[in-house]
């Protein structure tokens, strides 16, 4: 027994999700050490799109809680055959004609990058009486290819989301330029803590979190302060 169960045995020579969690936790543990923070103070969204529940309940057997998608229909056919007890976010963009789909299962939505898609949502969580938890993903690179508010932007939705009823908006968002070299990512990092910091302090809004960070760089992201990180590929098995 393990962490209280079964572990997985290594199959065709990969390491097992027991190894592959436990592996990922170590380098949370050791970055967090180098920036002065506490481990708690950091949790992990596995990316689990295009992973099939298999795969997911492997790693949800090892202790692996919250899961992250960014397909609503692979999600929406995926989660009724993962274990009960997981919590799901959303990831990836969400498109304004699928808000309904995502409420059933969302408790925290990562990628909120229009003030249409957020005042849809407000409408549609009031219609089905629930509350949502969003992040403000913010395109500090400027990149045409992805979605996101610029950073100046941020202000002016701070000041309408004092009107949403059934939104919190509790942190920020980006999603940089992908390099081989990880310490490429930290000057992005950086500006939206920076710019989270400048928010709190202006806004009235607390914006604890700051999702950042993925497998080839959470370990920047969390020297430059990230409250999630969203592995995928170095939390699942290789496909054939």
């Amino acid at each position: 027994m393990k962490n209280g169960h079964t572990a997985i045995r290594e199959q065709d020579g990969e390491p097992s999700a027991d190894a592959r969690l436990n592996a990922l936790r170590e380098r949370v543990t050791a970055a967090c050490s180098r920036a002065g923070r506490a481990p708690h103070e950091v949790r992990i969204a596995a990316v689990s799109k295009t992973f099939g529940p298999n795969d997911v309940s492997a790693l949800a057997q090892a202790g692996q809680t919250v899961f992250g998608e960014s397909r609503v229909q692979e999600a929406r056919q995926k989660i009724p055959l993962c274990p009960g007890h997981l919590e799901w976010h959303m990831v990836g963009h969400l498109q304004r004609n699928k808000v309904k789909d995502i409420l059933p299962w969302c408790t925290l939505l990562h990628s909120a990058d229009s003030l249409e898609l957020l005042e849809r949502l407000d409408t549609a969580c009031e219609a089905s009486g629930r509350s949502l938890a969003v992040l403000l993903e913010v395109n500090l690179a400027g990149e045409s290819s992805k979605y996101g508010f610029a950073a100046e932007e941020i202000p002016g939705i701070l000041e309408r989301a004092g009107a949403w009823i059934r939104l919190d908006v509790i942190g920020l968002m980006t999603l940089p330029p992908f390099h081989e070299d990880p310490e490429r990512s930290r000057q992005y990092f950086r500006r939206l803590r920076e710019l989270r910091d400048h928010a709190r302090a202006t806004s009235g809004f607390d914006l604890p979190e700051l999702s950042m960070g993925m497998s080839n760089d959470f370990e920047v992201a969390i020297e430059e302060g990230a409250t999630w990180i969203r592995p995928g590929t170095l939390l699942f098995r290789r496909r054939a």
